[in-house]
This record gives structure tokens, C-alpha cells and sequence, in this order.
């Protein structure tokens, strides 16, 4: 008997055969989405932003959810104030 082969444990986390969608921390998620950390903190506090993750002290982000919570701030075009005054 002897040591067990790594095969005898399940894959890491990171590996394709559990299909995980890769999660980022706050720093990631804001460098991801071109914005300041303290935004990205300021949504948390106010109940706004991407849908997260939290393990124990640790904040995450999937991919998917940043991608979802920018279609959400995504602005309509408004049409044009403009007067016309011939």
C-alpha cells in the first residue's frame, strides 16, 4: 500500500471536468470592467452591480454575472433636446 495516485482525487477546481465558470476578486472585476476597486465596493454597499459570491471574507465575481451587470447599465439613446429655430 502506499501513497495514493493523484488520480484517486477528483480534478481541481480549475480543471474543465466540473464545468466551473472562472470567478474574479474585486481587483480583477474592476480592472475587467475599466473601473476604479472603491466602485466596484461602492455597488456592493448600495446594493447595486453584478450579482456576487461571497466565501467567508472573499469576494467573487463570475464572468457571466460582470458581463450581465454591464448589459444592465447599459443607457438607451435618448433623442435629441435640440430646438429648431429658423
Amino acid at each position: 500500500m502506499g501513497m495514493s495516485n493523484h488520480d484517486d482525487y477528483p480534478p481541481s477546481p480549475s480543471s474543465d471536468a466540473w464545468d466551473l465558470e472562472p470567478l474574479m476578486d474585486v481587483a480583477e472585476s474592476a480592472s475587467y470592467l475599466g473601473l476604479p476597486v472603491s466602485t466596484v465596493y461602492d455597488w456592493r454597499v448600495r446594493g447595486k452591480g453584478p450579482v456576487a459570491y461571497r466565501f467567508g471574507t472573499h469576494v467573487k465575481f463570475a464572468i457571466s454575472d460582470l458581463r450581465a451587470g454591464m448589459a444592465e447599465q447599459r443607457e438607451q439613446s435618448k433623442p435629441s433636446a435640440r430646438t429648431d429655430r429658423r
